[in-house]
């Protein structure tokens, strides 16, 4: 005996709508996280040094864009958290947000887009942060591509993959080529609004590289001349005193304590726990 005339069909237990409608054939509504509200909170947990804060903060946003389906809102808290848990010192969470952050890029079709290359350079910056050279460079390779393509040549997103690049590459003892890559992203920062922090910072890696390459009493005349040019450029008051400014100084306080220069390093740090009280 056939049971056919019992089976459920679609219209026994759907409502009825307008055969004109399109609603039914679409897929579930997407809830999208509101980003650029996310984006500054986290600079306001970022500018008061409060770490804690913003990984929760991140966390619970990446958690309403996946119950979302908001695929986008996913891709940017990942890529934000990857950066994060590699600042704190959380080597396994930053690894697996940037396999996670590199999957939806490809996922969503932005690959080779400006954003894409972003997330292929923190992820490289995560990878040589907790011990893989090699991969590091082949991402930063891979994003070198992207940038070159999606932005202007002046970008300052170029001269940070270029600075990155090259602390890889001296961790593989690749001196000569970490050599170029510093001089590319001094070259880019040159040019940029405000470059003069970056182009600091670049100048102390050149400095530790020399150090590494020479050792410190082969490389100290060179050394020297690049610690008086990077303190020249951070204490330049026409750059402005934020968030961002407390955070590089904070970041250069400790290369100058490592090569001796104490006075530099404590007014470096009296100007970043200033910023931080102030904000």
């Amino acid at each position: 005996m056939s049971h056919e005339s019992d089976a459920l069909r679609p219209e026994d237990y759907t409502d009825p709508v307008c055969p004109f409608c399109t609603e039914q054939f679409t897929g579930p509504e997407v809830r999208r996280i509101p980003t650029g509200r996310v984006l500054d909170k986290l600079d306001e947990h970022l500018s008061r040094n409060d770490y804690d804060a913003a990984e929760r903060h991140l966390r619970y946003w990446l958690r309403e864009a996946v119950l979302g389906g908001d695929e986008r809102g996913e891709f940017q808290m990942a890529n934000e958290l990857m950066g994060l848990c590699r600042k704190v010192g959380k080597g396994e969470d930053a690894l697996a947000f940037a396999e996670r952050a590199l999957s939806l890029a490809e996922r969503l079709g932005i690959g080779e887009e400006a954003a894409g290359g972003t997330a292929l350079v923190n992820a490289a910056t995560v990878c040589k942060a907790f011990g893989r050279p090699e991969r590091a460079i082949a991402l930063f390779e891979q994003a070198e591509k992207v940038y070159l393509a999606a932005l202007e040549p002046g970008d300052p997103r170029l001269g940070g993959l270029y600075n990155n690049m090259g602390l890889a590459l001296v961790d593989l003892g690749r001196f000569g080529e970490a050599d170029a890559a510093y001089r590319k992203a001094l070259a880019v920062m040159e040019k940029a609004e405000n470059g003069g922090f970056e182009r600091a910072i670049t100048l102390l890696n050149v400095a530790d590289a020399r150090v590494t390459a020479l050792g410190a009493e082969a490389a100290e005349e060179e050394v020297a001349a690049l610690l008086d040019e990077a303190e020249a450029l951070l204490l330049d008051p026409a750059l402005p005193q934020n968030g961002y400014a407390a955070f590089v100084y904070e970041k250069c306080a400790a290369g100058f304590g490592y090569h001796g220069r104490f006075m530099t390093q404590r007014e470096l740090e009296r100007r970043a726990k200033e910023i931080y009280e102030r904000d």
